[in-house]
């Protein structure tokens, strides 16, 4: 089958592969010139596993093209997936759909009779009816789908290829068919097909997000509790997740979730919730996002008190800068945040990622960014170990015990065996450990 993907962000390039590689004739388009001759030539704006090869396959094969211009999109085919951003509006917390908004009043002026536009932006509730309302005073027989995506950065090709569920919002029984037909292969391979209303489809994106949301800041809260009496965190975790009506997944204390996804979209969630009288039933995501928040004030609150009470004239290494390991993503990340509270604060820094010192480095110019362990640890007074990179894993404590001034390590994400560092002579910190007193 033939289709568009309209905005080739992180969401749109992944899908447009997929696709493709699915064998339908994919059409990927987007307004940014210079991000079109890159993915026409095979070359992925984004770090994810797998992808680079995907992209150069499908763009080889001739299934996969791109280009600048809706029109032709509209020529080429009859369905068309909308995928642009919907960041948290500059003026609030609800989501900015100017993107969205733009795209589908242009894409109608181009739309011929009989086209599915299916949105798989996070958008909400109510969004997909209005757009289905504007679509159709222009082009009567025009309808509009949403088909939330469920991807995880760090495996997002593998979560395209391989879904656990597929979910479409539709108002008609052939628009069910079409996007029936479209994923044929991966409903052969078991992934769970959910039908329903549209209203229902992006819900269901924004309910999953805001659980998984809640579930990281509750053992973070508890977290905070085990500091207060002394406690351990993480058996505390693995206990709790050994029930398996709760499960252990996301029962991961440390700094707390970042990125794109789940911190904007709680905030969305919550404030459309409020738009249509349904606010007290989501209020305790206002929290959820507190909690969040506060585990980076309480990271550099323990950082400070390891250096004697102030950062001025201290040397700090920062192992990680994206906001999850497997990505070179930095919006909204933890760590980075950490690092620039800790820099303001008169810390000298420098930090080591293996994949986000790029975007890292745009995003916070100030602190030394190096590719070598060693380089971004030497005559530290403190290491903070701040995304679970498995590199960080492989690391020899030993072998840093010389190069930094004073063996002390803040593991921030709960994940580190402590017992090889404190054997080398480190002194080894974490959030919700029993030695931590309170913060």
């Amino acid at each position: 089958m033939r289709m568009t993907v309209i905005g080739t962000g992180y969401v749109g390039t992944v899908h447009a592969a997929c696709m493709a590689a699915m064998g339908h004739e994919v059409l990927g388009i987007d307004v940014d010139a210079d991000r079109i001759a890159s993915l026409a030539a095979g070359r992925a704006p984004i770090r994810e596993a797998g992808l680079d090869e995907l992209l150069a396959r499908t763009v080889k094969s001739g299934r996969l093209r791109f280009s600048t211009s809706l029109a032709e999109g509209a020529a080429f085919a009859r369905t068309h997936f909308v995928c642009v951003g919907t960041p948290q509006r500059p003026d609030g917390e609800a989501a900015d759909l100017r993107c969205v908004d733009a795209v589908t009043d242009e894409l109608a002026r181009h739309l011929r009779p009989g086209s599915l536009v299916v949105g798989k932006s996070t958008v909400p509730v109510g969004t997909a009816a209005r757009l289905g309302r504007r679509i159709a005073a222009v082009v009567p027989d025009a309808e509009v789908a949403w088909n939330p995506e469920f991807l995880r950065e760090g495996s997002a090709v593998q979560d395209s290829m391989r879904p656990e569920r597929i979910v479409v919002g539709v108002t008609s029984a052939h628009a069910e068919s079409v996007l029936r037909t479209l994923y044929t292969p991966l409903l052969r391979a078991g992934a769970v097909f959910f039908s329903t209303d549209t209203a229902t489809a992006e819900l269901v994106k924004v309910a999953a997000n805001s659980f998984l949301a809640t579930k990281i800041s509750f053992i973070n809260a508890m977290a905070e509790v085990c500091d207060a009496a002394g406690a351990d965190v993480t058996v505390l975790a693995a206990a709790v997740g050994a029930d398996s009506r709760i499960g252990e997944l996301f029962l991961e204390p440390g700094l707390g979730f970042g990125g794109s996804c789940f911190p904007k979209d709680i905030r969305a969630f919550a404030a459309r919730a409020e738009e249509i009288g349904a606010g007290e039933a989501v209020a305790f995501l206002h929290e959820v996002d507190r909690i969040n928040t506060r585990q980076r004030e309480r990271t550099v609150s323990r950082a400070r008190r390891l250096v004697g009470g102030s950062f001025a004239d201290r040397r700090v290494a920062v192992l990680g800068a994206s906001f999850k390991p497997g990505s070179d993503d930095v919006r909204d990340s933890p760590s980075l945040a950490v690092a620039a509270s800790v820099a303001r604060e008169g810390a000298t820094v420098r930090v080591h990622d293996p994949q986000a010192l790029d975007n890292a480095r745009a995003a916070l110019p100030d602190p030394t960014y190096t590719l070598d362990i060693p380089k971004a640890c030497e005559q530290a007074d403190l290491v903070l170990h701040l995304t679970p990179w498995p590199e960080y894993q492989q690391i020899d404590p030993r072998a840093l015990v010389p190069v930094v001034r004073h063996p002390v390590l803040l593991d921030a994400r709960n994940s580190l065996d402590a017992r090889p560092w404190r054997a080398a002579g480190w002194s080894l910190h974490a959030l919700g450990d029993p030695t931590g007193g309170t913060s």
